[in-house]
């Protein structure tokens, strides 16, 4: 199969799909190796860049998806009619942050570093698809452990969580691990939250 028709090829996958494609099934489809089908990939966004259209592919984690540019947001909306999504609340931010910069993370964790009850925010951030349960920490009563989804690299426009900007101080910041209790101060969880809400802001 010439280059052409593997790109050409991944992008009727893709757009097919509707939904992300890991890298390995790409490959696995078109009986090519990951390297190459990921070269083809980073050739079908140039070609899409270059050309100024209105789709391009999304990298996330290890997958692809693709998406409508998002200058074109408020024309989609509107031949759609699709209401603006409600921008998530402070506390939900706070919660957000705090997840996303600690996973995977207990209940209790987050609720420690907030100092307030979080079991409602975090169930609505659950439905939303930005958390999602991890696993259970091996301790008495074996808590739930939680961490960021797919959707929510989606929602930032990012390919994986080393790409949220740097925090300006977290040395005393840690994942949850039921033996080492992290200290996070107020200052920092405060930083944290606006860093994901001016990433947000720039996404929409």
């Amino acid at each position: 199969m010439s280059e052409l028709n593997i790109k050409a090829a991944i992008e009727a996958i893709l757009f097919a799909s509707g939904s992300s494609v890991e890298l390995s099934r790409i490959a696995n489809a078109l009986e090519i190796s990951e390297k190459q089908a990921e070269e083809q990939i980073s050739a079908l966004i140039n070609d899409y860049n270059a050309s100024q259209r209105g789709i391009t592919i999304l990298k996330l984690k290890n997958a692809y998806q693709m998406v409508s540019v998002k200058e074109y947001a408020p024309q989609i909306r509107k031949i759609m009619d699709l209401r603006r999504n409600s921008p998530l609340s402070q506390a939900a931010l706070e919660v957000l942050a705090v997840v996303a910069y600690n996973q995977p993370v207990t209940k209790a964790f987050v609720e420690q570093v907030r100092g307030v009850d979080c079991s409602g925010v975090i169930g609505s951030l659950t439905l939303k698809g930005l958390v999602e349960e991890k696993g259970r920490l091996e301790l008495p009563g074996r808590p739930l452990l939680y961490g960021t989804t797919e959707n929510f690299l989606r929602c930032f426009n990012i390919s994986s969580l080393e790409e949220l900007p740097a925090l300006p101080e977290n040395d005393d910041e840690g994942k949850a691990d039921g033996e080492n209790d992290v200290e996070i101060t107020d200052e920092n969880d405060s930083s944290n939250e606006e860093i994901l809400e001016n990433n947000l802001q720039e996404q929409q």
